[in-house]
């Protein structure tokens, strides 16, 4: 069920919020998720809306450059990611962690084997 959640960086400069469906977290072992302990969950790009600070992120790509991934250059942390999906629409990636309210042990989490990909 989608429910309206808010988040964003540590430092407040970075926020948004998304209407997404989030029962389950996916725990990706890719080398970035893994380093930065992400949860994932996705919402399509007409779901999310940046409520500030599109001027205080940073971006950084890597692998197959599908991601942007966007951290607030103030505190560092990445909140979010915005990409194309596997069948071929634009989507965010949210960072479950950085979702105002979320009990993420309350979440199913699955694994993600994004290292082979």
């Amino acid at each position: 069920m989608k429910q309206t959640y808010t988040g964003g960086c540590q430092c407040g400069k970075v926020r948004y919020k998304v209407s997404a469906d989030i029962g389950e977290a996916l725990s990706c072992n890719c080398s970035r998720c893994a380093k930065l302990g992400w949860l994932l969950a996705f919402a399509p790009v007409a779901d999310f809306k940046l409520l500030s600070g599109e001027d205080a992120t940073t971006e950084f790509q890597f692998n197959k450059h599908v991601l942007h991934h966007l951290f607030c250059s103030t505190c560092g942390i990445e909140s979010f990611a915005r990409g194309i999906g596997p069948g071929g629409a634009e989507m965010v990636a949210l960072n479950v962690r950085c979702l105002d309210g979320v009990d993420v042990d309350s979440l199913t989490v699955k694994k993600f084997d994004g290292r082979s990909r």
